[in-house]
C-alpha cells in the first residue's frame, strides 16, 4: 500500500496544506511545494488494539502504534522572497486512532474512515535551509520547536482526517462530532516537590518555582508560577472538551521555571475512562519519573445534555467556584458548524497587485 499512501500524502500536501499555508499569512501568499517524495521506507505498525467495550455497534475503533523513519525529499519555496527550504528526513512515533464508521449493510460495509492522533506524537524533522525560511517577514518569531508543535497539533484531536467511502455518509458529523463530555480540572496543589534551584555552584540546594502544563489532546493549559515553594498552591480550574474515549488521557507535567531551561519536576497520566466512571475524583496522585512529590487534583466529568432544562440548576451550582477560573466556569456548550459561504466580496488587498 505504501506507494498509494504516498500518492494520498502528496495530494494532501498540495490540495490542503499548501493553500492553508498561503492563506495563513500575507507574506506566504507565494508559498508552494516544488517536490514531494516521501521515500520508499514504509510506515511500520508495531501493535494494534481493538476496543470491544463502550463502543457503538455501528463503529470499529482501532489504536495503531505507528513508527515512521523515512528519508524524504520535500522541497518548498516562497517566490516572493526567493526563499527555498526543504525536509531531508522525518521521524514520527505515536498512537494513531482509526475509526471505521458507520458500518453499513452494503459493500464496502464501511461508510467512512477517520484518522487522528490521541495525543501529540513524537515528531523529528531534519530541515534544509530552515534559517532562510525563518528570515521571511512574519516568520522570524518562529523556531524549529514551534513549527514542530504546529505540525503535531494539526494531527491531534479534535483535528482529524476523514475519508468518505460511500456518497450517502454525513461527512460533517464525522469530521466535527459532538464532544463526549467536558473534563473540569481543579489544579489545586502539590507537596514535597524536588528542590531544583542551587546556589554557590551547586553546593547549596534551594527551592523550586513550580508550574504545571496540562494537556488533553491538543488542548493545552499552563498554570501560574509559584515562586520558591516546594508545596505550591495553585487553586486553578481548567475545562477541556473530550472527543474520544476510551483512549484519551489527561497528561500533566510539572516544571521549575528557570532563566535558561526549565527543570522537570514530575508527570502524571490519568485515563479518562476512570474519571467518567467515578464522575468526581478528588485525590492526591504520586508523581511519576521523579523520586518524590505528590499532586492534588479534583476532576469532574460533565455530561452534555441535549436540552437546557437543567441550566438554572447548573448555574446555581457553579457560582460558588466561579472565582477559581480566569474566565469563570462553563454552564453550557455552543457548537457552531460553518457549512459554506456565497457571494463573498472580492478583497481589494488581493486585487491590488493585479491593478498595479
Amino acid at each position: 500500500m505504501w506507494p498509494f499512501i504516498c500518492q494520498f500524502i502528496e495530494k494532501l500536501f498540495r490540495e490542503t496544506i499548501e493553500p492553508a499555508v498561503r492563506g495563513a499569512n500575507n507574506h506566504l501568499s507565494t508559498f508552494s511545494f516544488t517536490k514531494i517524495d516521501i521515500g520508499h521506507q514504509p510506515l511500520r505498525i508495531n501493535g494494534v488494539k481493538v476496543y470491544t467495550e463502550n463502543v457503538d455497534k455501528r463503529q470499529i475503533i482501532l489504536d495503531l502504534q505507528i513508527s515512521f523513519v523515512g528519508n524524504c525529499e520535500i522541497d518548498l519555496e516562497i517566490k516572493r522572497y526567493f526563499c527555498r527550504a526543504g525536509v531531508k528526513s522525518i521521524q514520527i512515533h505515536g498512537t494513531m486512532r482509526v475509526i471505521l464508521e458507520p458500518l453499513i449493510g452494503d459493500m464496502p460495509l464501511i461508510g467512512a474512515l477517520s484518522l487522528f492522533f490521541l495525543r501529540k506524537p513524537l515528531l523529528e524533522i531534519n530541515w534544509t535551509g530552515l534559517t532562510n525560511l525563518l528570515d521571511v517577514p512574519g516568520l522570524n518569531g518562529l523556531s524549529d520547536t514551534i513549527i514542530l508543535d504546529i505540525i503535531s497539533n494539526y494531527l491531534v484531536l479534535p483535528n482529524r482526517i476523514t475519508v468518505p467511502l460511500v456518497s450517502e455518509v454525513q461527512i460533517a458529523q464525522l469530521r466535527f462530532p459532538i464532544p463526549k463530555g467536558v473534563l473540569r480540572i481543579h489544579f489545586i496543589e502539590a507537596q514535597d516537590l524536588e528542590g531544583k534551584d542551587t546556589y554557590l555552584k551547586g553546593i547549596v540546594k534551594g527551592k523550586s518555582d513550580p508550574y504545571g502544563i496540562i494537556r488533553v489532546g491538543n488542548q493545552i493549559f499552563q498554570s501560574k508560577v509559584i515562586k520558591e515553594n516546594l508545596n505550591p498552591k495553585w487553586n486553578e480550574v481548567y475545562e477541556a472538551l473530550v472527543y474520544e474515549h476510551p483512549g484519551q488521557e489527561l497528561e500533566i507535567e510539572l516544571f521549575d521555571e528557570d532563566p535558561d531551561k526549565d527543570d522537570f519536576l514530575g508527570s502524571l497520566m490519568i485515563d479518562l475512562i476512570e474519571v467518567e466512571k467515578e464522575r468526581l475524583l478528588d485525590e492526591w496522585f504520586t508523581l511519576d519519573e521523579v523520586s518524590k512529590g505528590k499532586l492534588h487534583l479534583k476532576l469532574e466529568w460533565l455530561t452534555l445534555m441535549p436540552t437546557a432544562d437543567n441550566l438554572d440548576k447548573v448555574l446555581t451550582s457553579i457560582r460558588a467556584d466561579k472565582d477559581q477560573a480566569n474566565d469563570g466556569l462553563s454552564s453550557a456548550l455552543l457548537i457552531l458548524y460553518l457549512d459554506s459561504a456565497r457571494n463573498l466580496p472580492v478583497s481589494s488587498v488581493l486585487m491590488a497587485p493585479l491593478l498595479s
